[in-house]
């Protein structure tokens, strides 16, 4: 599947280690996706809220079915990320795609979710990639 097609398919984003402050790139990267009409769904552990979504602790706690994972969390930290993707398609059956923020690569986490049959994009940002398509 080519980068436009993931951006025309899917449109319900989880943002794994989404910032509440405005200039980090964890913050800005999802709010565009906000603004270009994503329904993005925050994931950190101390807020409760996020550019006016509400902001959820964990993955297991978001009711609504998440279609791509995007994840900003260090590389070292991204095969954790990706067992509880997994567990959680296991319970849920959703998660179709992980995406790793640029600058953040796990080749162990990549194979592990694409052996569970979860597509993976890693080192790409998510706001350069839609702008060069749009």
């Amino acid at each position: 599947m080519t980068i436009r097609e993931i951006f025309e398919k899917y449109k319900t984003v989880a943002v794994y280690g989404m910032s509440t402050n405005e200039a980090k790139p964890s913050h800005y990267v999802p709010v565009h996706l906000i603004n270009n009409g994503y329904n993005v769904i925050p994931i950190n552990p101390v807020a409760t809220e996020i550019a006016g979504r509400k902001a959820y602790k964990n993955i297991m706690d978001i009711q609504e079915d998440i279609e791509i994972l995007n994840v900003f969390r260090p590389s070292e930290q991204v095969l954790e990320v990706v067992k509880e993707a997994i567990e959680r398609k296991k319970q849920r059956g959703d998660i179709d795609l992980i995406w790793l923020q640029e600058g953040i690569v796990n080749d162990e986490a990549k194979k592990l979710a694409e052996d569970f049959g979860i597509e993976f994009i890693q080192d790409k940002c998510m706001l350069r990639e839609h702008k060069n398509l749009w």
